[in-house]
């Protein structure tokens, strides 16, 4: 297998060897750690917007020693002027820990130890639980029939509702389900469980319904574009792989018609997966797996839906709520 190519890394705000150094560490969390291209992009943007407040904060560029003798206060500025332009308090916490990293990795090479950021506290961040749909909501958005007034092609309207049955059936974010090639979902009644790509290129087993597998059978028979086994299952009107943001506008369209709140997007559906489950018994720990999750904390929050459902209904029927 060949090594990927190295990341060529060019700064104005910083000298040779930060660049360099740079460089390193984004190819270190791209090949050890195995992070996400769009992780990467935001670790490597977060830090150069940093080295350009340095820069403008010292009057000069930022050199490695420089950067290792950060005080505390230098980071606490940078902050504030990231609060300055209305950043969430999570972009905030990922540009923390992304700076944290690149310090980590230049200690361990011995290139400086840059302890002000790990006097820094991490920003707090405003909890919000997750918004699943409504069951009978969730079925609509399967059914093809419900855009019946739409002229698009019908095997579109086939496509789309595959998708929406694979988010909701099977609990997978929509970059999974639109990275699955042909050869990696089985035909109605000839399996039942798809390996899917998460997060850090990790790969799971996931079960998958027949009727989820029969709506992408339909699919597959009226799609007029030639579907190699190495190829995506999905794909866009010219037989390109299928972009996200169509199955989004996908969404929007379906949202307005039926009448659904903002908060019912793609990403809802796989919300809707995890807390119908729940509700009806599913095992914590193995909806965790089903869902990819590193720690099981990230998939308590659904415990945390249940309760908001419960104590709405104890409000609104018991005589003495």
């Amino acid at each position: 297998m060949a090594k990927p190519a190295p990341i060529a890394i060019e700064l104005a705000s910083a000298d040779e060897t930060i660049a360099l150094e740079m460089a390193r560490w984004l190819s270190h969390l791209r090949a050890e750690r195995r992070l996400s291209p769009k992780t990467l992009e935001a670790y490597a943007r977060d830090l150069r917007q940093c080295l350009d407040f340095l820069s403008a904060h010292f009057g000069e560029r930022v050199t490695l020693a420089r950067f290792a003798a950060l005080e505390a206060t230098d980071v606490r500025a940078f902050m504030a002027m990231r609060r300055t332009e209305e950043i969430a308090g999570r972009s905030l916490m990922r540009t923390l820990a992304g700076l944290r990293s690149f310090g980590r990795f230049l200690e361990r090479d011995g290139k400086g130890r840059v302890g002000a950021l790990s006097a820094i506290r991490a920003p707090k961040v405003a909890k919000s639980l997750p918004k699943p749909l409504q069951m009978a909501a969730a079925k609509r958005l399967t059914d093809a029939d419900e855009r019946a007034g739409e002229t698009r092609e019908s095997w579109i309207l086939a496509r789309d509702a595959a998708v929406m049955a694979l988010l909701y059936g099977s609990g997978l974010r929509i970059s999974e389900a639109l990275s699955l090639k042909r050869r990696d979902v089985p035909r109605r009644g000839e399996g039942d469980v798809l390996v899917v790509t998460g997060k850090g290129n990790k790969t799971r087993m996931v079960p998958v319904l027949q009727n989820v597998l029969g709506l992408i059978d339909e699919y597959v028979a009226m799609c007029p574009h030639a579907l190699a086994a190495e190829s995506p299952i999905f794909v866009g009107a010219r037989g390109g792989p299928l972009s996200p943001r169509i199955i989004q506008l996908t969404m929007e369209r379906l949202r307005s018609a039926l009448g659904l709140p903002d908060s019912a997007t793609p990403h809802a559906l796989r919300h809707s997966f995890a807390t119908h489950l729940l509700t009806r018994g599913g095992d914590l720990r193995a909806i965790q797996e089903l869902l990819g999750h590193a720690s099981l904390s990230t998939t308590q929050v659904y415990t945390g839906i249940d309760s908001e459902r419960l104590l709405e209904v104890y409000r609104s029927t018991h005589p003495r709520a």
